[in-house]
């Protein structure tokens, strides 16, 4: 589903869950989205994040974007996995 342009900053765009079955530092798993982008994680409750609006959308800048979020776990070597999104962003000034 597109995001309007002019959604506020804080607008969960995305639900995301991450799990690992390990446990202790092994099981605990880091989030992070890549590239940089208005797009941020907040972590909401154990293994679930919202990916959220940081920064106001320009649709004539930028009408798309492609957004990872890399997961690693705590341990050694560290397990890592990775997700694109595709978040499109709609104009609300069109006729």
């Amino acid at each position: 589903v597109p995001v309007p342009e002019d959604a506020a900053v804080g607008t969960v765009v995305a639900l995301l869950s991450v799990s690992d079955r390990d446990s202790g530092s092994n099981g605990r798993v880091r989030c992070a989205v890549w590239p940089a982008s208005p797009f941020g994680l907040v972590a909401t409750f154990a293994g679930s994040y919202s990916l959220v609006l940081r920064e106001a959308l320009d649709r004539e800048r930028v009408a798309e974007y492609e957004v990872e979020v890399r997961a690693e776990d705590g341990g050694s070597p560290p397990l890592r996995a990775s997700r694109g999104l595709r978040v499109p962003v709609s104009d609300v000034n069109d006729n």
